[in-house]
């Protein structure tokens, strides 16, 4: 307990010194005074708020360069919205920076006062962006899931966003009570019928808005580690021509997706219509590359948040 405490203390002090740096403006020597603490104390202090987001810091300033960046990809790829973030070399990260700029993109859209539907994937990424926002109260909008949240094991599938949304955002969530890949496509149909399923699709269908993450297709890929997919079936969607999913849905490098068994039991939604709904994805990192560039070319998207690396790399395909 009196360790419990210490702790408890310790990160109260952080917060201070968090609101004090990020918030009021002071430097790190008046923190120290204002504490009765030493600066390397107080720098400390500081970075603790921010490991343990205790407070959440946003670039608002534009870089010119990603602006450009941005433009050209809307110009190549008919996208509507584009979102580019600076890359760290030095950071091997696969969600710092594209998960910042989506809590802030997602958080517009939840500001709006006209009734909505937020339809959400699920991943990594959305995960890390989930964990950024600001605590909100939106009962105007609808949030809907477009995948299954249960994991093949029967428990909660760990990376479905929809459950730690609604930590954050006060507003009706509508889970999916399904997998994301079932066992047989008439599964499948029996599942979507069911009276706690059927009006949760329905309302996917009209979503306004939809993030979803943009996943790799390889032997470690999230698909095949969470155990959504067995070995054989990954080596044989990668003979297929295998390069990325999107809730489930595997594509080619053309961006078609595959004509494969897989895909005819994936039990998630299908994206919204890009005509109807502004369906943004996020995704960085060189692994993703040739994921996101069928995920454009096969027009599964008509958003995109990503970092420079990946920009210049669809640029130059």
């Amino acid at each position: 307990m009196a360790r419990r405490s210490e702790g408890q203390t310790r990160l109260d002090d952080a917060a201070r010194a968090g609101w004090l740096y990020y918030v009021a403006g002071r430097t790190q020597d008046e923190i120290a005074a204002a504490m009765g603490i030493s600066r390397q104390s107080a720098q400390r202090l500081v970075s603790l708020s921010v490991a343990e987001k205790l407070i959440k810091v946003r670039l608002d300033h534009p870089i010119a360069a990603c602006l450009e960046l941005a433009e050209a990809l809307k110009r190549k790829f008919g996208l509507k919205e584009v979102e580019i973030v600076p890359t760290d070399p030095t950071s091997e990260s696969a969600t710092v920076g594209v998960a910042e700029a989506g809590a802030a993109q997602l958080e517009r859209w939840l500001k709006q006062t006209d009734p909505l539907v937020i339809a959400m994937g699920t991943g990594r990424t959305l995960r890390a962006m989930i964990d950024q926002l600001s605590p909100m109260e939106c009962p105007q909008h609808k949030i809907v899931s477009l995948t299954g949240n249960i994991s093949p094991d029967g428990s909660a599938a760990y990376f479905n966003v929809i459950f730690s949304m609604a930590d954050a955002i006060k507003a009706p969530h509508f889970p999916m009570p399904l997998p994301v890949i079932v066992s047989s496509p008439e599964e499948k149909q029996l599942l979507h019928q069911q009276p706690l399923v059927a009006p949760t699709i329905a309302l996917g269908h009209q979503s306004d808005v939809t993030f979803v993450g943009i996943g790799e297709m390889n032997m470690n890929a999230p698909l095949l580690v969470d155990g959504f997919l067995k070995p054989d079936e990954m080596g044989d969607l990668l003979a297929a021509g295998a390069v990325g999913e999107i809730c489930g849905w595997i594509f080619g490098e053309d961006g078609r997706l595959l004509a494969h068994p897989v895909n005819d039991r994936v039990a998630s939604l299908e994206v919204p219509s890009r005509e109807t709904s502004s369906v943004i994805g996020l995704a960085k990192g060189r692994r993703k590359h040739p994921a996101i560039l069928a995920a454009v070319r096969g027009g599964h998207i008509n958003g995109l948040i990503t970092d420079e690396e990946a920009a210049r790399h669809l640029l130059a395909s």
